[in-house]
């Protein structure tokens, strides 16, 4: 993930920036800023394999322009863009549009449009024509596709492209798999905004729905009402349909969330820095354990130790 600001530079150096690194080479557009005395761009971009581009943006308020002279830049692809603010848009073809906050902006980088912008924070993905067009034939019917925030669909994209800048795959081969996913779940999206339709790979967006299902574990480990329904009614989806989605690993939700419990419990025990500052008991509890004879007979059975042994080991090696 590269990140870059205008507060790391000097007030005359801030436009030249704007126009040469953000808007010539991260999004392809000129911008002009309307507050000039107050300028400020922050902007971080990660690149996937298959020409993804996922990126983060907090702007004060510009004006944009992807002019008739950029469109000979050599991009070939599709731009997708979630504002946190309400903002006026105009596209080659269509009539001037007021964006609502929340609502997927998909625009053809290939026709003339333009924006003014608030102040505003967006989330932007870009995509390959070629490769969305082999999944969504049709799409290039409209140069614009503007999606509310409701449509069925667009929460799990965002919530997905959202990982993916937080956590980044790791590898060459998981790098690819996720930029596909973020394919499929376009091609979802637009099935019902595109004339005739589009492709849908189950498997892509089962996928996608597991890992945000695993990073709400994750992030819950200490709630002990943590279970497959909660989660389920977060996601808005059912217990069945994630349960599915865990034996088609092999394992099931309650192994899964079992396993990262244990794992972090015995990340505190092994510490050599926090010996001392907890009891086991309050370790235990602390990771989502309603009881702790269960804790220890859990433990055992996953790390032929027990948690007294784990910690007895952190204490040698603190001296």
């Amino acid at each position: 993930m590269q990140r870059l600001s205008t507060d790391a530079l000097p007030h005359r150096d801030r436009l030249a920036f704007v126009h040469d690194f953000v808007g010539r080479h991260a999004v392809g557009m000129e911008f002009r800023p309307l507050d000039a005395e107050n300028l400020r761009v922050e902007i971080a971009a990660l690149q996937l394999p298959h020409e993804v581009l996922l990126a983060e943006a907090r702007y004060s308020p510009i004006a944009g322009a992807r002019t008739r002279a950029l469109l000979n830049d050599g991009r070939d692809s599709y731009q997708l863009m979630i504002h946190t603010t309400e903002h006026e848009a105009s596209v080659e073809g269509r009539t001037e549009l007021k964006v609502a906050p929340g609502a997927l902006m998909i625009l053809d980088q290939s026709v003339h449009s333009s924006c003014r912008l608030p102040r505003t924070a967006l989330k932007v993905v870009n995509l390959d024509r070629a490769r969305l067009k082999r999944l969504v034939p049709r799409i290039d019917g409209e140069a614009c596709y503007v999606l509310p925030d409701a449509t069925p669909g667009l929460g799990l994209f965002a919530g997905y492209a959202e990982l993916l800048r937080r956590s980044p795959p790791q590898g060459e081969k998981a790098a690819s798999l996720a930029a596909g996913h973020l394919y499929d779940l376009v091609a979802l999206l637009l099935e019902s905004a595109v004339s005739g339709g589009a492709a849908r790979n189950p498997r892509s967006l089962g996928a996608a729905r597991l890992e945000l299902v695993k990073r709400e574990v994750r992030a819950r480990l200490g709630d002990p009402g943590l279970g497959i329904e909660s989660v389920a009614r977060r996601q808005g989806v059912t217990p069945r349909y994630i349960q599915r989605l865990f034996e088609a690993e092999g394992t099931s939700f309650s192994d899964f969330l079992r396993e990262r419990r244990l794992e972090h419990a015995y990340c505190l025990l092994d510490d050599p820095a926090g010996v001392g500052e907890r009891t086991i008991a309050a370790i235990a509890f602390d990771v989502g354990f309603c009881d702790l004879s269960t804790f220890n007979r859990t433990f055992r059975r996953r790390y032929a130790m027990t948690p007294s042994q784990v910690r007895a080991e952190a204490l040698r090696r603190r001296g």
